[in-house]
């Protein structure tokens, strides 16, 4: 009996400095030189994470690692993504971080004016996200911004996201609307967002150039506005190559906004934040008309006289 209780006792004795060697192992630096990035993707486990470390020659043997997550709980908390590894860090320190949400980002940017199109080839070759985009884009229906996500992000969940950036921000602005606007829901609202959008750049005069769709639209005058037409040809796909033709004016399409009254049945971009506002508050002005000064804006005009003046003055400007 005596003989058993020493035996036992030198086993508990044994048993605690292996648990306090243990504990002790996990929590000391590990010989990081420089940082690194470990790399989770999803589904995996203790064998990905041990690999990667085993690797590195931070750690003798895969078994340590994998002993570690299962004595202090992290087997079923380990996250997907990439982990910026430091100097300095135990591997408790490691286990910490990938268990939790401090996974790398990235940006990925979605430039005022593009097409539906557009923005799916610049989701499409970006090279972090993950899956296939499987269902159509509404024109539109996107809020240029920047996103920013971990690696392995499904394209389709970034596509989502901007979409629902988009209906939250429509709504509101359209609830901030100007009283009397020619145009009746927050889908019309996007429909000449979209307008401005290509037809200037320069956010100072965007809700100038809103004015002037907004007056013809009240006259019932033709809105006469080039990138409805080029949609109309190019329906978002492509980039037109060249200049408009008198020929392209009379495409009988209902973008053509030479040929057909009142705004287009679609957007024929995805509009930024300005243009929508621009589009929900327009300038209280008399314009009825604007083309480029060579300058990267715009002249604007209250009638087809003064119109043209501005048009020989531009034409003027890029002959010289």
């Amino acid at each position: 009996m005596r003989k058993l209780f020493f035996l036992s006792l030198f086993g508990a004795f044994a048993l605690a400095v292996l648990v306090s060697w243990f504990d002790n192992m996990v929590k000391i630096p590990l010989p990081i030189m420089e940082k690194f990035v470990i790399e989770m993707p999803q589904g995996a486990g203790t064998d990905t994470l041990a690999k990667q470390l085993t690797d590195k020659q931070l750690i003798p043997h895969k078994l340590f690692v994998k002993l570690a997550i299962r004595v202090y709980g992290y087997d079923k908390k380990l996250k997907a993504g990439e982990f910026l590894i430091e100097p300095n860090m135990s591997l408790i320190d490691i286990l910490n971080k990938i268990s939790s949400n401090k996974v790398i980002l990235h940006k990925i940017t979605i430039p005022e004016g593009l097409t539906s199109h557009q923005v799916v080839e610049l989701v499409n070759n970006n090279s972090y996200l993950s899956g296939n985009i499987d269902f159509e884009i509404e024109e539109g229906s996107i809020l240029p911004e920047t996103y920013t996500f971990s690696k392995g992000t499904s394209k389709k969940d970034i596509i989502k996201q901007a979409q629902k950036a988009m209906q939250k921000s429509l709504n509101e602005i359209w609830e901030t609307r100007a009283e009397n606007l020619p145009i009746n829901s927050a889908e019309e609202l996007l429909i000449l967002a979209s307008i401005i959008e290509k037809e200037t750049g320069v956010n100072s005069e965007r809700t100038k150039v809103a004015s002037v769709f907004v007056n013809r639209l009240n006259k019932n005058m033709l809105l006469q506005t080039d990138p409805t037409v080029i949609y109309a040809i190019t329906m978002g796909k492509k980039e037109l190559g060249r200049s408009l033709k008198r020929a392209d004016l009379q495409i009988d399409s209902p973008y053509n906004t030479y040929k057909y009254a009142g705004l287009p049945p679609k957007p024929i971009c995805n509009a930024g934040i300005e243009a929508l506002k621009a589009a929900a508050n327009p300038d209280n002005t008399a314009y009825f008309y604007f083309v480029a000064d060579g300058n990267g804006g715009h002249n604007f005009s209250k009638t087809l006289t003064e119109h043209n003046q501005n048009i020989q003055k531009w034409l003027k400007k890029i002959r010289k």
